[in-house]
């Protein structure tokens, strides 16, 4: 048995359309938007009775955000909406980019906050941004 690659990382959010534009100004596609429901889908996550709208995004080599707004039972806010990056668990999703400058541009641009950016040695120009509902997301750039 080997695993054959990730296939998405799952983000609960309160701001559904906001935070699916913030992740289409990134450049992800959106694949498609549904809303499941009931007491099978509740008993696959473990929470009983559930209805939720989701939106499934992905890049352009195809590794996918997962984004769920929970109707029933509400979403529970786990920590500070701003946790700072030592907090415990998921912490940020990193994305390659081929230019950070304009991808930080276009992305402050739709309201987002550049936490700081670097350049790690002669391999990468790194930058974290803060989207909405504290999303943090690293861009790194090849460098060479």
């Amino acid at each position: 048995m080997t695993v054959k690659r990730m296939d998405n990382v799952l983000i609960v959010v309160d701001d559904l359309e906001a935070v699916k534009a913030f992740f289409i100004a990134l450049g992800l596609k959106l694949e498609g938007q549904s809303t499941v429901e009931g007491a099978a889908i509740g008993r696959l996550i473990g929470l009983g009775d559930v209805r939720a709208t989701l939106a499934m995004l992905r890049t352009h080599d195809g590794q996918g955000i997962e984004l769920d707004k929970f109707h029933t039972p509400e979403a529970v806010r786990f920590g500070p909406v701003e946790a700072p990056m030592n907090a415990l668990g998921l912490r940020r999703v990193m994305f390659a980019v081929d230019d950070i400058d304009s991808v930080v541009a276009q992305i402050q641009a739709h309201g987002a906050e550049l936490i700081g950016q670097m350049q790690y040695e002669n391999s990468y120009r790194l930058a974290y941004i803060r989207g909405p509902e504290g999303i943090i997301v690293g861009l790194a750039e090849p460098l060479g």
